[in-house]
């Protein structure tokens, strides 16, 4: 996000928080951008009471984006650091009933807020943002180019090095598109440039500020098919090609481990072979089916990239990923469990 939509919405937020009553100041001598890093502290104060936060904004909160916020906003705080306060630009009722299950602490530029001290209590629910707001909201974030190549930079770091021409084939997007992605990726010092070689600046925060962009944009337009599972308990017997097709979001996170029982199945794959109809005895789903599903999403990545993904699955930074966009707590769980397991090495929390 940039630092200017990031400090619109930040100051939008205070001048609500303050038509609640409440005195919202910002504490000198923090010299950091309101934007994702928590560097911006808020004091917020009712009567004699106050407490400090440290600030993250957050814009166009989605069911599918809030378990990778939440996965970024538990990252271990720095020493002396006051909580996290989630400010976006609007919270629906049903995701702020999940951010206060989660005691995350948030306020939008609507209104709507939960701050919980030992001194008061705020819950506000059900404000709808402006026109303006809306508008706001609206810009485009991530584009897909970008979120293209930062998958496939995050599936290989060393492709970071490569040429422009590999790094699009990896990708699976125009070489003309390349020079302005990776200056702007350059630019937020996700890329960094050392020696005249640019490597890949990976970190959870990375990983997760990924999820959440792909969960917001790119992965809406992966989905190309839905189906009925007439054989959905007998998933991992089904004869499944790679070449074709591979499991992704809960059915991979079983396979490489995790304690999680598919409620979804997820297969990427361009097309249903008709060997896969006939095992999973698959017939295309009505608005009305939600039980024993399969939803057929279709690979964004280029082949190159593809042949470095697992022999059924594919990469474990799209299983995560695909886990946190559900917003079920078993599926975040699972999610860490891969990011333990196959993620934590290359991208540190740091």
């Amino acid at each position: 996000m940039k630092t200017g939509e990031a400090g619109v919405v930040l100051e939008r937020t205070m001048q609500a928080l303050r038509a609640h009553h409440l005195a919202v100041s910002i504490l000198p001598d923090v010299p950091a951008p309101p934007e994702d890093k928590a560097g911006t502290w808020l004091r917020v104060g009712r009567g004699r009471g106050s407490s400090s936060y440290s600030v993250v904004v957050k814009r166009r909160l989605t069911p599918s984006s809030l378990g990778a916020v939440l996965a970024q906003l538990r990252q271990p705080a720095d020493a002396g650091q006051p909580p996290v306060l989630l400010i976006t630009d609007h919270v629906n009722p049903p995701l702020a009933k999940r951010l206060q299950e989660s005691q995350q602490q948030f306020a939008d530029a609507a209104g709507n807020a939960y701050l919980e001290t030992a001194d008061f209590l705020v819950l506000i629910r059900g404000r709808k943002p402006d026109a303006k707001q809306i508008a706001l909201r609206a810009s485009r974030g991530f584009s897909n180019s970008r979120l293209k190549v930062l998958f496939a930079l995050i599936c290989d770091p060393q492709l970071a090095a490569a040429p422009y021409r590999s790094i699009a084939a990896a990708a699976n997007v125009a070489l003309g598109s390349l020079p302005a992605v990776v200056a702007e990726l350059q630019r937020d010092e996700s890329l960094l440039v050392q020696h005249r070689q640019r490597r890949l600046n990976a970190s959870k925060r990375l990983l997760d500020e990924w999820a959440q962009a792909y969960a917001i944009g790119l992965r809406g337009r992966t989905l190309s098919g839905r189906h009925v599972a007439g054989n959905f308990a007998g998933w991992r017997d089904w004869h499944l090609q790679p070449a074709h097709a591979r499991w992704g979001g809960e059915p991979a996170a079983r396979l490489l481990g995790c304690d999680l029982q598919p409620g979804v199945l997820t297969l990427y794959g361009d097309r249903l072979p008709a060997r896969l109809v006939a095992d999973g005895h698959l017939a295309p789903a009505g608005p009305a089916d939600y039980q024993g599903l399969l939803e057929l999403r279709k690979p964004f990545w280029g082949e190159t990239l593809a042949a470095g993904a697992g022999p059924q699955t594919v990469p474990p930074a799209l299983i995560y990923a695909d886990l946190l966009a559900t917003g079920n707590v078993r599926c975040c769980a699972a999610a860490q469990t891969i990011y333990e397991s196959f993620l934590a090495r290359a991208f540190p929390l740091r």
